[in-house]
């Protein structure tokens, strides 16, 4: 979540775009993650470069050798951000545009790879050096914040700020996830090294990146110092499918320059036969789009089976049953209607989760989360595939802060529910005591079978309200008269006075 200054530099960077000419909001956005990845490049050699060092491995610069500049070869470090943005504006224009951009679009040398099929139509579109420089400068002071905020994800709440100028909802039903929150979902399920993930809605790929981050700070010598493991996170760990091109581009960016060098990020309608994802995935993370209604010709025959619905957030819980393997877990944000709603559709996918696999908790939200781009009433719901059955008890939590104030502003704020909800999720034991009047406590699955499947925590919380004593009618009658004396006493003395 980004606020203050920082959103002021963003906003003026959006300012300078509009100045030079470039009006076009994507084409603002494509050109800022373009800049941005290509600093990221210089960040993380310098940082490969250092690990080497520390570890003892073997890293080879990016940057190493001569590359074509036009009708001449320069050195690579020429190419680095580090080097560019010190020279003349001209100078500068040159390298960027016939030395940079070429060379970040043939980085990846595998043409089949996510990077490669999705940079292959990147265009450097910023049209004067002087614009160019401008831009160069206003980044940089950007990227001075973003270090200051080392422990966060905070390019991706950029990413997530500028995609929000597109449309104040997002397009679809799309509300992006604050980076927060998808933290916080990854914590809740605390991947591991084995772990195929999955997100099919994956937008910029804040879930896979923020799961990429935990599994090296968690595991990092038993990913990285094992060939087997380090080969798995690399290549066949992280898959995500999304309809959008631009999104994908920026997904593939966003997870190469997280050290995820060949992601399966690819152009997937996950809800249409295109998808045949069956038994594939131990984790999936996802926020999918709450688009309303498809038209049946375009779903799966194998979704419309399980559950003839045109609704997209029932088709997606029923894909991912369909996509994950016996024993693996999802993660999922979905609308307040999933929880609640009556019609056959609903009840059948609730059913189904409950009765055919095992729901252990559902994570009521505020509605603020995902202000100021939509006030949408959200929960988190957490299940693993068994095909068997499994529920026993349903774990609630009653969400009341996030961090962030609930308004449109969504300033930082002291009250933060997150760190006890995933204390408290991962000590599940410890909550067979609490009573429905706390935040979270446990239900027995027959009581939510006897709510005909409602998994909204309203059926379920207790409200306890404190009595107040009063008075006895006669006293506070007694207490008016006597102050209405006083009133008359004080009006007589004032005439008295007024009369001298």
């Amino acid at each position: 979540m980004i606020t203050g200054e920082i959103k002021n530099k963003i906003d003026g960077l959006w300012d300078i775009f509009a100045a030079g000419g470039l009006t076009n909001p994507l084409d603002v956005i494509e050109q800022i993650t373009y800049l941005m990845f290509i600093r990221d490049l210089d960040d993380v050699d310098n940082i490969k470069s250092k690990e080497s060092l520390m570890l003892g491995t073997n890293h080879k610069s990016i940057f190493i050798g001569q590359f074509q500049v036009g009708d001449k070869k320069v050195d690579g470090y020429q190419l680095k951000w580090s080097y560019f943005r010190d020279i003349p504006a001209a100078n500068m224009y040159e390298i960027v545009q016939i030395g940079v951009f070429p060379f970040i679009k043939t980085l990846h040398e595998d043409k089949n790879s996510a990077y490669s099929k999705y940079m292959d139509d990147a265009i450097f579109k910023i049209p004067t050096p002087q614009l160019l420089s401008k831009i160069v400068d206003s980044l940089d002071e950007i990227y001075e914040f973003i270090n200051k905020d080392f422990k966060k994800d905070t390019k991706g709440d950029i990413y997530e700020y500028l995609l929000s100028k597109i449309s104040t909802a997002g397009r679809n039903g799309q509300f992006r996830t604050p980076r927060h929150i998808i933290r916080m979902m990854v914590e809740l399920m605390a991947p591991k090294p084995q772990d195929v993930i999955c997100d099919p809605a994956c937008g910029t790929s804040g879930f896979l990146v923020s799961a990429g981050e935990y599994l090296k700070e968690e595991y990092f010598e038993e990913i990285f110092m094992d060939a087997a493991n380090k080969k798995h996170y690399n290549n066949d760990m992280f898959h995500g499918y999304d309809m959008d091109r631009t999104m994908l581009r920026i997904g593939a960016m966003n997870m190469m320059t997280h050290g995820i060098e060949n992601p399966c990020i690819e152009y997937k309608d996950s809800l249409s036969d295109q998808n045949i994802d069956t038994n594939k995935y131990s984790l999936v993370l996802a926020n999918p789009p709450f688009k309303g209604s498809l038209d049946y010709d375009i779903v799966s025959n194998d979704l419309l089976k399980v559950t003839k619905t045109k609704k997209t957030e029932l088709l997606f819980l029923t894909l991912f049953l369909r996509m994950l393997k016996i024993g693996g877990r999802c993660a999922s944000i979905v609308p307040d209607g999933v929880l609640f709603g009556s019609s056959k559709a609903h009840k059948d996918v609730r059913k189904q989760i409950i009765d055919s696999n095992r729901l252990e908790a559902v994570i009521s939200m505020p509605s603020g989360v995902f202000k100021p781009y939509a006030g949408v009433s959200t929960a988190i719901i957490i299940f693993t595939k068994t095909g068997d059955g499994g529920t026993d008890k349903v774990w609630f939590y009653d969400m009341e802060a996030d961090g962030y104030s609930l308004d449109d502003k969504r300033t930082k704020v002291v009250e933060n529910d997150i760190p006890d909800i995933i204390e408290r999720f991962h000590n599940i034991d410890k909550e067979t005591e609490r009573k429905r009047t706390e935040k979270s406590f446990l239900v027995d699955k027959q009581e939510i079978i006897d709510n005909n499947y409602d998994l909204s925590i309203n059926k379920y919380k207790q409200v306890e309200y404190i009595s107040e004593e009063y008075p006895a009618p006669i006293k506070i009658l007694k207490e008016i008269q006597e102050m209405e004396e006083q009133i008359t006493k004080g009006l007589k003395e004032l005439e008295g006075m007024l009369g001298e």
